[in-house]
């Protein structure tokens, strides 16, 4: 009889591609996720995985054994779901991944409504990669929270396989220092007037900088004078001190430091689209149920604040 956890060993190495990759992703030893395979070979009786001193790959044993087993396990997730669904009691982990300002707006929203089953636990991690929707696929986590600058919904391309619950809208606002002339509203803050400005920007690695260069590239793209810095929290740390100025997503004005104005930015300006990604197996999971109706209640209020920031911005 297969082992499901040897599977999931398995499944996990095809997305990895290295013995070492797998292991530190799964908490194990090199030699442990060696043996584990091995003995899948064994009950098998097929060899799984072509070795050679360069590393390892799979066979086409191996990658049919793979393909089996996403059903597998997708199956057996879903027989658990239903099991639980029959329970009708939100119990167990729910583990939830997001980039920071998405965490950043939506913890102290989701512990309270959570706090009230008893039986369930709720684990928040932050991610500045965008492998959500990978650690949602592999089980690592139960939901992803993830940006999408596109406009097209993310459930028609490569993650078509997951459910794609889209949450929120996000446009990019400009952040200035509260004595810089560009806060006062009566300021024109047009894109050709704003490319004489020091611009604190993202490096290339992370997603917001999409938003900053779509925004720019109208005008020629990013002016000389620019800095680059990681982490929206300190691109606007650096703004409130009168380091410079920055386009950033409105999310990320919501708990953000003293000493900043935002202001709107034309309409044309690039916005992203938050959502919520979830296996559809786990879906009718109570935790999981629970945990997506608190996400859904904590985007509304979001929302709210980023209408409040829109309305500032226009004053």
């Amino acid at each position: 009889m297969l082992d499901l956890r040897r599977l999931h060993v398995l499944r996990e190495f095809s997305v990895r591609g290295t013995i070492a990759a797998t292991a530190s992703a799964l908490g194990y030893t090199p030699s442990a996720v060696s043996q584990q395979l091995a003995r899948l070979e064994q009950e098998t009786g097929v060899a799984l995985l072509d070795r050679s001193p360069k590393g390892a790959e799979l066979t086409d044993a191996g990658r049919l054994l793979v393909t089996q087993a996403e059903e597998i396990l997708a199956l057996v997730e879903a027989t658990e779901s239903v099991l639980a669904e029959q329970a009708d009691v939100a119990l167990g982990m729910v583990t939830v991944t997001a980039f920071p300002t998405a965490a950043v707006a939506f913890a102290p929203l989701l512990a309270p409504p959570l706090r009230r089953h008893e039986g369930m636990q709720l684990v928040l991690r932050q991610t500045l990669l965008s492998t959500g929707p990978q650690k949602v696929r592999s089980r690592e986590v139960d939901i992803a929270l993830v940006d999408d600058w596109s406009g097209q919904h993310p459930g028609r391309g490569p993650d078509g396989g997951l459910r794609h619950i889209h949450l929120l809208r996000d446009p990019l606002v400009l952040a200035v220092p509260e004595d810089h002339r560009l806060a006062d509203p009566a300021e024109p803050a047009t894109l050709d007037r704003l490319l004489g400005e020091s611009w604190i920007v993202a490096p290339q690695t992370e997603r917001s900088r999409y938003g900053t260069d779509r925004l720019l590239a109208e005008v020629g793209g990013l002016p000389a004078t620019t800095w680059e810095f990681e982490g929206l929290g300190t691109i606007l740390s650096l703004v409130s001190r009168g380091i410079g100025i920055a386009a950033v997503p409105a999310l990320a004005m919501v708990g953000s430091p003293a000493g900043l104005v935002c202001r709107r930015l034309p309409a044309s300006a690039p916005e992203r689209h938050v959502y919520a990604v979830v296996r559809p197996a786990s879906l009718r999971r109570p935790a999981v149920q629970v945990t997506l109706a608190a996400l859904r209640e904590a985007a509304r209020q979001v929302e709210r604040e980023l209408a409040e920031v829109a309305e500032v911005a226009d004053l």
